[in-house]
């Protein structure tokens, strides 16, 4: 799964990253080191004219839901079952989303203890995670605006730390993901795992176990 990650960048380098003029939006982005689940995070969609970079809340609730009980329960969606599920068979086909990050958080489990890895590009650049979103409308009439990260099997970095994954999309197919008009079979071939060569693993301290704590310390790496 992917239940924590990072992305410690400034506004201007997500812009420059995303090819978003700074005129259309007010800044809204500032370092954040261990983003959690029902915590507003940063994505990007195309409204079929341009892109556009806003705050989605992580843990989809689909539109037709009565109540917002399930959506802790839908941080991640399966790649391999996205069309058979009711809650991401609309959002996979319509609402897509890229959602931001330069590093993710997985815990290696081992006999007596769960070790916190970060993970992320060899370059510590910015990478994007394939998303869907829905937006619900709450019992007071307002509209909340929700997402999902894709998981898919790891690759040989992961496989040793865990079983899952997010989807992680090359920058070229960014736009494809993005794009309304992509069928499903294009979009599908894009949620394999992301090349491990690509990619690192760095052992961290535990102090990112606490949602509570948002700083530089998350990431610091634990040296031997």
């Amino acid at each position: 799964m992917c239940g924590r990650f990072t992305l410690t960048v400034t506004w201007e380098d997500l812009m420059e990253r995303y090819l978003i003029d700074p005129e259309s939006t007010s800044p809204f982005h500032t370092p954040r080191y261990n983003i959690a689940p029902t915590q507003m995070v940063t994505a990007v969609i195309h409204d079929g004219v341009r892109r556009r970079i806003g705050q989605l809340r992580w843990g989809l609730i689909p539109s037709w839901s009565r109540d917002s009980s399930g959506a802790a329960k839908m941080i991640n969606a399966r790649s391999e079952t996205l069309e058979e599920k009711p809650a991401f068979k609309t959002p996979f086909i319509r609402k897509r989303c890229l959602i931001p990050a330069d590093g993710f958080y997985e815990w290696q489990r081992t006999a007596d203890a769960k070790t916190p890895h970060r993970i992320g590009m060899k370059d510590g650049g910015i990478f994007s995670m394939a998303g869907l979103y829905d937006m619900w409308t709450t019992p007071d009439g307002s509209k909340l605006s929700t997402c999902t990260v894709i998981t898919t099997r790891p690759n040989q970095l992961m496989e040793r730390i865990h079983n899952r994954m997010p989807v992680i999309l090359s920058p070229e197919d960014e736009a494809l993901w993005l794009s309304r008009s992509a069928g499903s079979g294009d979009l599908k071939r894009l949620l394999g795992p992301f090349p491990a060569v690509e990619m690192t693993a760095t052992v961290v301290g535990t102090s990112v176990n606490s949602v509570k704590n948002d700083t530089p310390d998350c990431i610091r790496p634990i040296t031997s």
